[in-house]
């Protein structure tokens, strides 16, 4: 790790926001702990669960009580990351993953000394004053950030994909891919408020399959989902709910097909070689599942006029029996994220 030894995370997780942020950092917080150097995340929001997470990983954690991107949460994050018994600021770096932390945010960061990266997944900032701005996705590209100061190096696409470490330990495996697709994973993001898993599973029911529907502990429709699949008796799909999975590159490696959130799970999904239909839930999401499409490596899914995502089943059904197609998809997909991402970023981080 040489001189650079502690790492702060401002991020959040909400059943508004999702868990998507939490989720990667602690990718890159793995990578930059096995350096050997700490890790420190700063959170406003933040669920119990993830809490937890955070305290098995090893990784510290102090509580802004304060409106995320606001004044009063820069002074506080500031005051905690200049605080006495802190290292100097040559020996950290600071990274903030979230929408609220844009221009007089960053301003802030780089009055206080210290060398921090942005993560932004779609260019919303009005300029960019970080050292470094990481963008992971297939749909990064530099004119995004035409706004950025002159010293400002941008880190793009899935090379920098941030996976944890439980996903590493499937390096080199090799996906089989069935005749007939049979057993299907649905992953929706952690909170799902509106409630999107309950209109893809009522799609799947009359389907001889297989289906794992992962929720998260914040989704506020857990119970709404599992009376559901209770109701199901004589139905062709089998369907259940897993809360809170701890096991996600296990159901991905089960899974012959997804039904996934077109965020951050992509690049999970991408490097187990899943073939997807990605859902596009958020205007974020939005560029990603069209250039996965673009590109082969996947199918996008939008809402029509009432706010359905009409056609799904006719795409679930195009690619069930479609084994070549399937298998030109895991092909692109594995191939675009290698699963050292978050290493690499690492590498940047400590350039001097």
């Amino acid at each position: 790790m040489e001189s650079k030894t502690l790492l702060f995370i401002r991020a959040d997780a909400s059943v508004s926001i999702g868990t998507g942020h939490i989720m990667r950092m602690m990718a890159l917080g793995q990578a930059w702990q096995a350096r050997g150097g700490g890790v420190h995340f700063l959170c406003a929001e933040i669920t119990s669960k993830l809490e937890e997470r955070l305290a098995s990983e090893g990784f510290q954690l102090s509580r802004i009580c304060a409106v995320p991107g606001s004044k009063e949460d820069l002074e506080r994050t500031t005051h905690l990351i200049t605080s006495p018994q802190q290292i100097a600021p040559e020996n950290t770096r600071v990274v903030l993953d979230g929408y609220n932390f844009v221009t007089d945010y960053q301003l802030g960061i780089k009055a206080a000394g210290f060398r921090f990266l942005v993560v932004d997944d779609y260019g919303h900032a009005d300029f960019y004053h970080a050292d470094w701005v990481l963008n992971q996705n297939i749909s990064a590209r530099e004119e995004l950030y035409a706004q950025r100061g002159p010293e400002t190096h941008l880190l793009l696409g899935p090379q920098f994909a941030m996976l944890r470490k439980e996903f590493l330990a499937y390096q080199g495996w090799q996906r089989k891919i069935p005749a007939v697709a049979k057993n299907i994973l649905v992953t929706l993001g952690g909170s799902d408020p509106d409630n999107v898993t309950l209109e893809v599973i009522r799609s799947l029911t009359e389907l001889d399959l297989h289906v794992k529907v992962v929720v998260g502990g914040s989704n506020p429709h857990v119970r709404e989902l599992e009376n559901f699949t209770q109701i199901l008796h004589g139905r062709p799909a089998d369907i259940e709910v897993i809360v809170n999975a701890t096991n996600m590159p296990e159901l991905m490696a089960w899974a012959d097909l997804a039904v996934a959130a077109g965020g951050s799970t992509a690049w999970e999904l991408a490097f187990m070689g899943l073939p997807s239909i990605f859902m596009i839930l958020a205007d974020n999401q939005r560029d990603i599942a069209l250039e996965l499409s673009r590109l082969q490596m996947g199918l996008s899914q939008e809402k029509n006029n009432d706010g359905l995502f009409e056609g799904l089943l006719d795409k679930l059904r195009s690619l069930l029996g479609n084994m070549s197609r399937r298998k030109e998809m895991a092909f692109l997909c594995s191939r675009s994220v290698d699963g050292m991402g978050a290493s690499r970023i690492c590498d940047k981080l400590c350039d001097v």
